[in-house]
């Protein structure tokens, strides 16, 4: 099991800083005041490059190493499925960071900083609520 806990725990690290800093680097590159500077092709943005290179693949080896975890460990706890719970949110705001970039990318005069604060701050609540979760493995009662 460890030999798939590892990988899990460093793909969820690589994804959560990432979806942390993907909503900051989106409002950062909408600024005026942008000291560095874009590629002349909107399309070949770095919060796009963040997203397909780092985000995307770390996500997925965090869902397949904790899938095999899973299986292999044989655990079925309602912490657990509270822990997935919250997983699937991170997935959506996942999803809700790609449609944030390609937001921010078309550059329609759609109002975004906001949504990349509301993202942000989402994002932290799941992954604090994860990480306390897998910690604490409260014991919750299931309703009958």
């Amino acid at each position: 099991m460890l030999w798939f806990l590892v990988p899990h725990l460093i793909g969820l690290l690589f994804w959560a800083a990432s979806l942390l800093y993907l909503p900051a680097l989106i409002a950062g590159s909408l600024a005026r005041e942008n000291a560095f500077r874009e590629p002349s092709d909107p399309f070949d943005s770095v919060a796009r490059m963040a997203f397909t290179r780092i985000a995307t693949p770390a996500a997925l080896v965090a869902i397949i190493a904790g899938t095999l975890v899973f299986l292999i460990d044989h655990t079925v706890d309602v912490w657990l499925i509270a822990k997935l719970t919250l997983v699937a949110g991170l997935v959506l705001s996942h999803a809700a960071t790609g449609l944030l970039i390609l937001r921010a990318e078309s550059g329609n005069g759609k109002p975004i900083l906001g949504w990349c604060w509301v993202l942000g701050l989402v994002q932290c609540v799941l992954i604090v609520g994860i990480v306390w979760l897998v910690l604490a493995k409260p014991t919750l009662q299931v309703l009958p």
